[in-house]
């Protein structure tokens, strides 16, 4: 045969040839160098990542004409006969196939001799999990002491397998699946050395069929090869493998986000006809939207996302949907998506799950900010304007329809409401879990029953809609309004979301007539994207009656003045309370005396819970 395949033709003969194993690569290199060589290396791992190759390398090195070296000369008749598979004193032995225990008691026979032509005998034995358990005790004691000119090298794939004493006599060496990307890098080299021509897509698609095993990819790549001639294209190998092309993948999700539920059933169709695994399918989706929330975060930092993406062309669809899409909707396509492929073997059908599940990514949509009306996902400050409409709408599009049934049924249409921050009693700001509804009414309650002395107090805050355009001008910079804003009573009054979170975890340092100054430990610093910057920002020009800046600052040290500190002092006070109060029961107390009864745990009501306002019950 003329032809050598590529998995045995680019199989490494050195050391600084080998892809992949570089803590084994080092160890090894060390230990040829310093003379400190073990009789016995066990290397283990996944089919195709490079045990065999290490191990015939290794005997090379022992046995090279030019001496014990990390960096055989390939060129003397050791190192020519071990590369082909024909010295003398390389044994290579199938575990999977002598598995018996008089295979192995013959193959110990012949240890005590020395080498016929090298330095070492050298016994490689793969798969050695394999043998059976006679077989390995009668290998203990050679393993154990085997004579100076004899190195045991094993390899398995499934070390789990092996008796603890085997394990314990050998040097081992757990190798590593390989990334993706640098199995397309290698197959980049290798093709290029065969004048075959390769899209980038295509070497990558052919990496993750791989699963981490070279072995594997190259036998891809001559699969490839054989299929579509010498130029390898994205589509090409996608049909060869059974994958669909990332194009189609990127595609159906961009019609997903943009709520077109028609184009998505076409396209359905359309991939129905080339017969996918859908189940696979769905896991391609959920690592396109994983590499969309990774550059979310990227985003984040300037210049990262550029130093850490590789120029592809999912790369750069992922950057635009991060850029365009928001983190809520991404985590919970992810979510969908995941959920969708475990259930998949409950479905009446393949294709129905799969569809299914892209109908519910349509269907289910964060809930939407109650301030102002728009959406809690909604874009950052810079794009809000190119935000797509109907984004908290129903899916498909069917917002008018609805609004019709409700008018059909004589039910009224809910309308978002604008929030109306109001402080509560001085030093004890309205707590965390409260909705936007239960907020307002407790403001009534409270503004109610409140003095008339205490009427002027220039922490509360009060604004019964928005101001008119001609009265939305910014007041003097020592003016009460900008002077007396109430923290605490602001970040209550938010929705939830992470711009309430923000809000809590905050301490406020300036309020002036232009800019907000709020600071934040390094531990929240994460809230403070632009997007949550810009609805507090947002939030506090509706609450002042002028547009502010929000500026955010970090601050080492730890603070107890912020809203989420005081109300976790404050729950952490009724516990107490509640807790003092129960033990002194004389009912709790009577049955601890004469039951011998503990009290091992007190769980304190939340307010909507109670069934009145007084004390909180404990149980």
């Amino acid at each position: 045969m003329s032809h050598q395949v590529l998995a045995r033709k680019w199989r490494p003969s050195r050391f600084e040839n080998l892809v992949g194993q570089p803590h084994v690569v080092r160890a090894l290199v060390n230990a040829l160098s310093s003379g400190r060589i073990h009789h016995a290396y066990l290397f283990s791992g996944t089919r195709g990542v490079g045990k065999t190759t290490i191990a015939r390398i290794l005997a090379r090195c022992l046995n090279c004409e030019t001496g014990v070296t990390a960096t055989p000369c390939g060129q003397c008749r050791p190192c020519v006969e071990i590369a082909e598979g024909r010295h003398l004193d390389l044994i290579e032995v199938d575990a999977a196939s002598r598995t018996r225990v008089d295979d192995t008691r013959e193959l110990l026979d012949n240890v005590s001799y020395a080498p016929v032509s090298g330095r070492y005998k050298v016994y490689l034995v793969d798969e050695v999990h394999m043998l059976s358990e006679k077989s390995f005790n009668a290998l203990l004691k050679t393993l154990e002491e085997p004579p100076p000119h004899v190195i045991f090298l094993l390899a398995t794939t499934d070390p789990q397998k092996l008796p603890v004493t085997v394990l314990s006599r050998c040097l081992q060496f757990n190798l590593k699946p390989m990334p993706a990307a640098l199995i397309a890098e290698h197959l980049e080299r290798v093709l290029a050395s065969e004048g075959v021509a390769a899209a980038p897509g295509a070497l990558l698609r052919l990496a993750e069929a791989a699963e981490g095993s070279m072995r594997d990819a190259l036998s891809l790549t001559d699969q490839a090869i054989a299929y579509s001639g010498d130029e390898l294209g994205e589509s090409e190998v996608c049909d060869m493998i059974g994958l669909l092309p990332r194009s189609r993948l990127t595609e159906l999700l961009d019609v997903v986000w943009a709520v077109q539920g028609a184009r998505m059933l076409g396209l359905l169709r359309e991939l129905d006809a080339l017969a996918p695994d859908w189940a696979r399918l769905l896991e391609e989706l959920a690592a396109l939207v994983h590499g969309v929330a990774v550059q979310q975060v990227l985003l984040q930092e300037p210049g990262a996302a550029a130093a850490g993406t590789p120029d592809d062309p999912a790369s750069r669809w992922a950057q635009q949907a991060a850029a365009r899409e928001a983190p809520e909707d991404i985590q919970l396509a992810y979510q969908i998506l995941l959920h969708g492929a475990r259930d998949l073997p409950y479905a009446p059908d393949a294709r129905i799950g799969a569809e299914m599940t892209l109908l519910r990514m349509l269907a289910f949509r964060p809930a939407p900010d109650v301030q102002g009306g728009d959406s809690q996902v909604g874009d950052s400050a810079g794009n809000s304007g190119t935000r797509r409409a109907g984004r908290a709408a129903p899916a498909f599009g069917a917002a008018p329809e609805r609004g019709a049934a409700r008018a059909a049924t004589g039910t009224p249409a809910r309308s978002p409401t604008p929030v109306t921050p109001v402080a509560g009693a001085p030093g004890a700001p309205p707590r965390a879990g409260g909705s936007e509804s239960g907020v307002r009414e407790r403001v009534a309650r409270e503004t109610a029953a409140a003095p008339a002395s205490k009427a002027g107090n220039s922490h509360a805050i009060t604004q019964q809609g928005p101001a008119p355009e001609a009265q939305r001008t910014a007041p003097d910079p020592g003016s009460s309004v900008a002077a007396g804003l109430d923290w605490h009573a602001f970040a209550g009054s938010l929705p939830a979301g992470p711009a309430r979170e923000l809000a809590l975890h905050a301490d406020l340092l300036e309020c002036g007539s232009e800019r907000v100054v709020i600071a934040v430990q390094p531990a929240h610093r994460m809230l403070g994207t632009a997007r949550t910057r810009a609805r507090v920002a947002e939030a506090l020009g509706r609450v002042l009656g002028y547009q502010v800046s929000l500026e955010l600052r970090e601050q080492a040290a730890p603070s107890g003045s912020t809203p989420a500190a005081r109300l976790a002092a404050d729950a952490a006070d009724r516990h107490a309370r509640a807790e003092a109060e129960l033990r002194a029961d004389p009912v709790i107390q009577t049955l601890q005396e004469t039951f011998g009864a503990e009290v091992t745990r007190v769980v304190v009501a939340e307010e909507e819970d109670r069934p009145d306002a007084g004390a909180p019950p404990a149980s």
